[in-house]
């Protein structure tokens, strides 16, 4: 076991975890609302800080975590050191997927949907791209937006705007995307409509 596991988890766990939690809620409230989660928490590779922020809010013991990236140890017993949550091999299980930089969208619909009695037991899959901004312009409509949001992420996956349109399909069904770059997040729940 690696010593880097023991750091880099929250310096004050009940006030960030609060705070943290607060702005990833406000981010599914308003999709395509960038928030920045603040440098609060530093997971070893391949976790970025947002996505360390979120995980250590919202995985605990009953949360099994999926980790595409092969090499994900250190990551792995990080996570389960800070909060109980296990790294799981069986992506059917996952109520938590962090994607690899270099995800085939396509391979998405393995991820739990739900069912139709319980729509919440899904996956929420945290996306690492390039930036937030600078990047193809998409425009979002749905729950939480007046009439039309726009984004300009860069370094989405190759058949991203596909998936999400075959998974807004499934509602009430469907995984919620979040897309993380450095300490910052974008949420897009399974009801944003996403168009080029």
């Amino acid at each position: 076991m690696q010593a880097n596991i023991f750091e880099g988890g929250f310096t004050d766990p009940v006030f960030t975890s609060q705070a943290v939690f607060r702005a990833v809620m406000d981010a599914f409230a308003r999709p395509g609302t960038i928030a920045d989660l603040g440098d609060v928490a530093q997971a070893p590779a391949p976790v970025p800080a947002a996505a360390a922020a979120i995980l250590l809010t919202l995985a605990d013991f009953d949360t099994p975590v999926w980790f595409e990236t092969a090499d994900s140890t250190a990551a792995a017993e990080w996570l389960s050191f800070h909060t109980g949550a296990a790294a799981t091999r069986d992506v059917a299980t996952a109520s938590f997927v962090l994607l690899a930089e270099d995800t085939d969208a396509e391979g998405w619909s393995d991820f739990p949907r739900g069912t139709a009695e319980y729509p919440d037991r899904s996956a929420t899959l945290l996306l690492p791209v390039a930036g937030l901004e600078g990047g193809q312009r998409l425009s979002l409509q749905g729950p939480g937006i007046e009439e039309t949001a726009t984004i300009a992420p860069r370094g989405l996956p190759r058949g991203f705007i596909e998936a999400m349109r075959a998974n807004r399909s499934l509602y009430p069904l469907g995984f919620d995307v979040v897309l993380v770059c450095g300490t910052q997040a974008l949420a897009l729940p399974r009801t944003t409509r996403i168009e080029v």
